[in-house]
């Protein structure tokens, strides 16, 4: 009979944490985010290399317009990243909550969409007024910190692996604002290595199962 009440307690704790937070998010869907990440990163890179040993014949307008225009492109990877991550990980999340008989647009779903975008956007916005005042360098670890701030708010109604990995993007973001010359590598630790990282154990620990 104690068995029995045991168990009841056990289902009963279950209900109350699958009502509290959305468990349907992949670890997959982490990991190609840190693999998208890393390609940007990898491609960046080479750019960042062909325009520092570009002759420019010492011409001032000539340097400017390739810097201004490679500083183009590397934005318009960091999009391209973004969007291939946030559609990778809508749809293996869809997919696990469909294997899993769940609902992915829930109450829970929407606390912890709202909670994630409250910082997201604000560092958005904070990234693209940096952009127009020309504060290039703290562009990387601005959208690494508010970034970190995101998964930590938003980790109260999901996974806690998410607030760890939250709070270790924030601890980068902030070596990233002190060593501002690397730039590039701490926004791919950030971005690519811990998401790969994180979203491996996620899905060993949780996917699998």
């Amino acid at each position: 009979m104690d068995e029995k009440y045991l168990q009841d307690i056990s289902d009963i704790k279950n209900m109350m944490n699958k009502s509290s937070q959305f468990i349907s998010l992949s670890g997959l869907g982490g990991i190609m985010a840190g693999i998208y990440a890393m390609i940007g990163a990898y491609i960046a890179h080479g750019m960042i290399e062909k325009c520092n040993t570009y002759n420019v014949n010492g011409n001032y307008d000539d340097i400017i317009t390739l810097q201004s225009t490679l500083f183009r492109s590397i934005i318009f990877i960091a999009l391209g990243v973004l969007f291939f991550s946030i559609v990778t990980a809508i749809l293996l999340t869809y997919n696990k909550a469909k294997r899993e008989g769940e609902t992915v647009w829930n109450s829970t779903s929407k606390r912890l969409l709202t909670n994630f975008l409250i910082p997201l956007v604000t560092g958005g916005i904070f990234s693209l007024l940096l952009l127009r005042n020309g504060s290039y360098g703290l562009i990387a670890p601005v959208t690494l910190i508010f970034y970190g701030l995101s998964c930590v708010n938003a980790s109260k109604y999901t996974l806690r692996d998410v607030r760890y990995l939250g709070i270790t993007i924030v601890i980068i973001g902030l070596l990233a604002t002190e060593f501002s010359g690397y730039a590039l590598e701490f926004w791919a630790l950030g971005f690519g290595l811990c998401h790969i990282v994180y979203g491996s154990m996620m899905y060993f620990k949780y996917d699998r199962n």
